[in-house]
């Protein structure tokens, strides 16, 4: 049986519901999940993400102790994602890069739709260090925080729409990547108003793309190479106990 864990590295419960991943178990496969006891509630800039850090690493380490075989870091930010890889032995996985490469490949160009324009700087710089900037058309935005998604749903799903059709349209791009772990259940809404519009392309849920990822690797037997990621020298963090 393969464990993938999910950290969802916030402390507002209920953003993250392992129902919608559920389609993806089955009987080799199951799904385990965290949040953070220390942290912001949601993640919507560099300086939420700093705080996001210091207790995900410590729940990617717990996961690992449990006996998970790989982690997805549940947000776009990819918050602690290189330090977490050094920490432990199995494959850790971030949305934010693994629907950008998805996304490299199923299109010459791709846009990223997002919550609000205080997260483009994020994931433009993202993609720059993922080597994918230059297959990067636009970043565009719903304008909603990331704890009203849920509750202006309707709303969400019209506005990505829209917002997609201008990626596609203006912008060139042949594979849309929804730029929130939050958007739950609005990709295949999308990709059906695109197609109405006749555009027939790909929009890639980033937390889908992570957990598919991160079950390949572990059947390909692959893990983080610890040239790039060395396992950090034993010393003592004040204020936090890493297991």
């Amino acid at each position: 049986m393969t464990t993938i864990h999910l950290v969802t590295p916030i402390t507002t419960r209920g953003l993250r519901n392992l129902d919608e991943i559920a389609h993806l178990a089955g009987p080799s496969l199951q799904f385990t999940h965290s949040l953070l006891d220390r942290g912001p509630p949601s993640i919507e800039s560099l300086y939420d993400e700093a705080f996001a850090v210091p207790d995900t690493l410590v729940k990617v380490a717990e996961a690992e102790c449990a006996g998970a075989d790989a982690i997805v870091i549940d947000c776009m930010g990819d918050p602690g994602l290189k330090p977490a890889r050094e920490l432990v032995s199995i494959p850790v996985l971030g949305p934010a890069e693994s629907s950008m490469h998805f996304a490299a490949m199923l299109g010459q160009k791709f846009s990223i739709v997002t919550i609000l324009d205080a997260v483009r700087p994020m994931l433009g710089n993202l993609a720059r260090l993922y080597g994918v900037h230059e297959k990067l058309a636009s970043i565009l935005v719903v304008d909603i925080p990331a704890l009203e998604l849920e509750e202006r749903l309707g709303e969400v799903q019209q506005r990505l729409s829209e917002r997609a059709v201008e990626a596609i349209e203006r912008d060139g791009a042949d594979v849309i990547v929804l730029g929130c772990t939050g958007f739950r259940d609005c990709a295949t809404t999308i990709e059906s108003y695109l197609k109405e519009r006749g555009h027939s392309v790909p929009v890639i849920d980033p937390i889908i793309a992570a957990v598919c990822m991160a079950e390949a690797m572990v059947k390909a037997g692959l893990r983080q190479s610890k040239r790039t990621y060395p396992q950090p020298r034993p010393k003592p963090i004040v204020g936090f106990e890493i297991p």
